[in-house]
């Protein structure tokens, strides 16, 4: 079976995300008679085409112009490619690709919309475009089969832009991978960890903030921040301005073997976020055995089981915040008792589980396709 997928970004994007670990690990457990195309922007520094994990991407410019550009190389290139299904990976500005390719069957993956919360990350102008541009388009994707990540996402998909055909498919984590590399031992002195991109949607500054009074509370107390993004020198700065740089790590980014060894080696995991797809950072730190704390916001409110694998607490409230981590570091029986459901509540999440659901769907929506049924 030919697929062609899309997405904005691929793996090697230095912007890649959680969007884009979800469809690799589901294409790396491809069924063997999938043939993939990826098909994403170019980035500097790439080259056209390359083979990952088993798929074949190939790179179009531009990034700015993507969905605009891939039209063309449709209609130029893919289209007599014999495809018989096509994923559109919903990643910043929907592609609505269904509305010109009507004789191959579409399935669509939503993470989240990014809605209000551009404004956040992006100048005015081409926070405006974007936000328009979404909108816009996904209110055309009503009838396509699409796979949403988390029940928010569902949720805000059917009240708000009217979709009718979405699935409900978690994100998984490296489970196994993550309890078979916990082996080193806690640090003496209580350690918050942060993992993820350090941009501004990601509030990381609240996460500062938050450690600050905690560590008032707490003396002795760390925070290790891993994790690349242009905000990186903002964040030093305020750290610089609370008297808190001796106390704070920032590891840049890291590769998985340094990953499992801090999350095996802190005390619980925060994250300060806007919204969030699902938040696989999340479940990877409770699979270490490290509560989470982070705001009530959509996705979060999926990924964290409030007072089971950590805690909840009201979107930009960091006091919240930094009252529910002081109590982690100072109840030992409520850190033990957090910790082991979180190792439980990350066993439910697995790649193998999230692949299974994505293939069974996607053989439904093939099927559909070709005897003219909706799925």
């Amino acid at each position: 079976m030919k697929v062609l997928v899309i997405n904005w970004r691929d793996m090697k994007n230095p912007e890649a995300g959680g969007a884009e670990t979800h469809i690799d690990e589901i294409l790396k457990r491809k069924p063997k008679d999938w043939q993939v195309d990826f098909v994403s922007a170019a980035f500097p520094g790439c080259i056209d085409e390359e083979d990952i994990n088993g798929y074949h991407v190939i790179r179009i410019p531009d990034n700015f112009r993507f969905n605009f550009t891939f039209r063309k190389y449709w209609k130029t290139r893919f289209q007599y490619n014999n495809y018989d299904l096509v994923i559109d990976d919903i990643s910043k500005i929907p592609l609505a690709v269904h509305r010109y390719i009507k004789d191959i069957p579409v399935l669509a993956i939503d993470h989240h919309i990014h809605g209000k919360s551009l404004f956040s990350e992006l100048f005015f102008p081409l926070a405006l475009y974007v936000y328009t541009m979404e909108r816009h388009f996904l209110r055309y994707y009503r009838d396509v089969p699409t796979i949403c990540v988390s029940a928010s996402t569902k949720d805000a998909l059917e009240k708000h832009f009217g979709l009718k055909n979405t699935f409900l498919s978690y994100n998984g984590v490296t489970f196994t991978e993550i309890r078979a590399n916990s082996g080193f031992p806690k640090e003496k002195a209580p350690t918050l960890l942060y993992i993820g991109r350090l941009k501004k949607y990601k509030r990381v500054e609240h996460i500062i903030k938050a450690f600050h009074k905690v560590l008032e509370a707490v003396p002795g107390t760390n925070l290790w921040i891993a994790g690349k993004g242009d905000r990186e020198d903002a964040l030093k700065a305020l750290c610089g301005e609370l008297k808190i740089e001796s106390r704070v790590t920032f590891f840049g980014f890291i590769d998985d073997a340094k990953k499992y060894e801090i999350m095996s080696r802190a005390w619980a995991y925060s994250i300060a976020s806007e919204k969030e797809g699902w938040g696989i950072a999340v479940i990877e730190s409770n699979a270490a055995g490290l509560p989470a704390v982070g705001y009530r916001v959509e996705g979060l409110i999926d990924s964290i089981s409030d007072g089971f694998s950590g805690f909840l607490v009201e979107n930009g409230d960091y006091l919240q915040m930094a009252e529910r981590i002081t109590r982690l570091f100072t109840d030992a029986p409520l850190l033990k008792e957090i910790s082991k459901n979180a190792i439980e509540w990350a066993s439910r999440f697995s790649w193998e589980n999230t692949a299974d659901e994505f293939y069974t769907i996607a053989a439904d929506v093939v099927s559909a396709f070709n005897k003219g049924k909706a799925v």
